[in-house]
């Protein structure tokens, strides 16, 4: 019986340099930009339906897992990361995170989809 590791294999090293030449913070700058720092239609985790949540223009995104997916079709790649207040923005100075967001590329890293988890109680969050 033949043993398989991938520990070691070439694969890793390539997934490795892929995702330590890509530019993540470029990603979700082009999207919230393209969203307009906004989230239109969410579903909080108490089934709370909020129309229009608008995020405030110093976030900083903190890439905070990586993840590539395979199926018999197609593969992918899901970026998680914490959205944080700039810090000079809040009172007391302190860092705040006011949710997550997943983005999820195709191979070719074109756009596929979303998913956010947003501290609707957070004071940086503008509800409507």
């Amino acid at each position: 019986m033949t043993r398989l590791e991938l520990k070691n294999h070439q694969v890793w090293r390539d997934l490795t340099e892929i995702l330590e030449n890509l530019d993540t913070n470029i990603l979700v700058q082009e999207h919230l930009n393209q969203c307009n720092y906004k989230v239109c239609g969410y579903w909080d985790e108490q089934d709370e339906y909020y129309e229009i949540i608008t995020l405030p223009r110093t976030l900083e995104a903190k890439l905070v897992s990586s993840y590539i997916g395979i199926t018999y079709q197609e593969r992918f790649l899901q970026l998680k990361f914490f959205l944080i207040v700039d810090p000079t923005e809040i009172p007391n100075n302190n860092t705040q995170k006011i949710g997550e967001l997943v983005l999820i590329y195709d191979e070719n890293i074109e756009f596929v989809d979303e998913n956010w988890f947003l501290n609707v109680d957070s004071q940086m969050l503008e509800i409507s």
